[in-house]
């Protein structure tokens, strides 16, 4: 795991990145983010792992990622294949704040940002008129950086006031969700990454995970690795840091409560384990300010 720093939202509570190209530059990690994420895919094609689900990635696909909420993009034959897409990054709060004059709009947001029943997928079916709205406001962003904060903060705003407009209209238009990834294997993966769900706080048994799909313990990591692109342990252990990193600074409990608390009780093992991961031990990382966690 890394700790990145460069969307911080208490600095900044928006942060806007269009058409990047990402091809030579992807990093497929787990990771989770302080804000809401809303991605947008121009090119490419992979899939996503969020909320135990497998989730198709394709042109036209949104993403919203809710804040602190572990997630995997991987993205299928690169170099050879383009990946561009965009992200906005921003603190929710602040458009529920200039939303109050689109109650309707507000309600949108919400619903994204905390409905643990909203989908969390959409797929634009005009994606020429989507990113003819995204390069409109390019210009006026960056003359808006040239004004100071306030400024720009303005412009972001009414920026997303109109893309999440869209979304939300055709999101109305679309009666079906995007697919989840098909296939035997797929399906498979997802019950077990709901079973690591319902058992990461308990110390790991590879074999009662294999009980609860009905595969032999060796299959099981073979049919993880192929489907999700990572093994059982990295995505435990992902898991578990991002919901100790979650404790650490939404309560009060001690270091070794929280250790406990994630299935890491034996406390020297728990702050290794995290300072490995995260670079900071526990204490430091609680007294932190803002936070983007990268699980390699």
């Amino acid at each position: 795991m890394k700790l990145m720093n460069y969307l911080n939202l208490n600095v900044h509570p928006v942060q806007l990145s269009f058409f990047k190209d990402r091809t030579n530059s992807f990093e497929e990690v787990y990771h989770a983010h302080q804000g809401m994420e809303l991605l947008v895919v121009h090119e490419g094609t992979g899939f996503v792992v969020i909320e135990q689900q497998i989730v198709e990635l394709q042109p036209g696909t949104i993403f919203c990622f809710r804040p602190f909420q572990l997630h995997r993009i991987r993205i299928h034959n690169l170099p050879q294949d383009t990946y561009i897409r965009s992200l906005f990054v921003l603190e929710p709060a602040v458009l529920e704040a200039a939303f109050s004059a689109f109650p309707t709009l507000c309600e949108f947001l919400m619903k994204l940002w905390k409905d643990p029943h909203m989908p969390q997928a959409f797929h634009s079916e005009s994606l020429p008129e989507l990113e003819v709205l995204l390069r409109s406001y390019m210009p006026r962003l960056d003359a808006a950086k040239e004004r100071g904060p306030e400024r720009l903060l303005e412009e972001q705003t009414l920026f997303l006031t109109a893309f999440l407009h869209q979304l939300r209209t055709d999101s109305e238009k679309r009666t079906d969700s995007v697919p989840h990834l098909s296939g035997r294997s797929s399906s498979t993966a997802e019950r077990m990454l709901a079973w690591i769900e319902a058992h990461y706080m308990e110390p790991f048994k590879l074999d009662e995970l294999a009980a609860a799909v009905h595969l032999t313990p060796n299959h099981v990591s073979a049919t993880f690795h192929q489907s999700i692109g990572s093994t059982i342990t990295e995505y435990l252990t992902a898991r578990r840091i991002r919901q100790a990193c979650w404790l650490l600074r939404t309560t009060d409990m001690s270091v070794q409560d929280i250790g406990e608390a994630v299935g890491l009780g034996n406390f020297s093992y728990f702050c290794q384990l995290f300072k490995k991961h995260v670079g900071f031990t526990p204490y430091k990382f609680k007294g932190m300010s803002a936070y983007t966690i990268f699980i390699e």
